[in-house]
């Protein structure tokens, strides 16, 4: 059982989830003193919109087709870039693709439950594993930059409808 963890889904409320990222998108970039530009901004805002995660290709695209001309992969991927930085989006290495963080100003430990069947995902913070992990690698002498867990099952909405079958 997990204590003390936050576990968020995408498939929340995604207008007042959406409002509440870029909002705080903008407090936390102020503070750094780094410009969350009107690029930067949409494609946190269409990582946001997106019921599953998205590549950098079908951000370039969905971009595209928002301001009606061509996007340029080197604006998309510097955009991603910037958001990664920021702590604002994570990148889920097996799909290379990108979601939103809906724990931008915490320590976390970037562990993703990944939907087989809808591609849903949710991210599950837990300070006792982020401990865990800190402990392991002091006492290994390891320094840690980053770590990325994925886990694959259904979500609960997949999995009451399997067992529905």
């Amino acid at each position: 059982m997990l204590t003390n963890a936050r576990l968020v889904y995408q498939s929340r409320d995604h207008d007042r989830s959406m409002s509440a990222a870029l909002a705080q998108a903008s407090v936390l970039c102020a503070e750094k003193g780094v410009r969350l530009t009107a690029t930067r901004e949409t494609v946190l805002k269409l990582l946001w919109q997106s019921r599953e995660p998205l590549g950098a290709y079908q951000l370039q695209d969905q971009l595209s087709r928002l301001t009606g001309k061509s996007i340029a992969p080197p604006t998309v991927y510097r955009a991603i870039e910037f958001l990664l930085e920021q702590g604002l989006v994570h990148r889920i290495p097996s799909l290379n693709a990108f979601i939103g963080c809906p724990f931008p100003s915490s320590h976390h430990s970037n562990i993703f439950m990944i939907c087989e069947h809808c591609n849903n995902v949710a991210e599950i913070a837990d300070p006792q594993i982020n401990q865990l992990f800190e402990d392991r690698c002091e006492k290994l002498n390891f320094k840690l930059r980053t770590q990325s867990f994925e886990l694959f099952g259904l979500c609960p909405n997949c999995a009451s409808g399997a067992s529905n079958e």
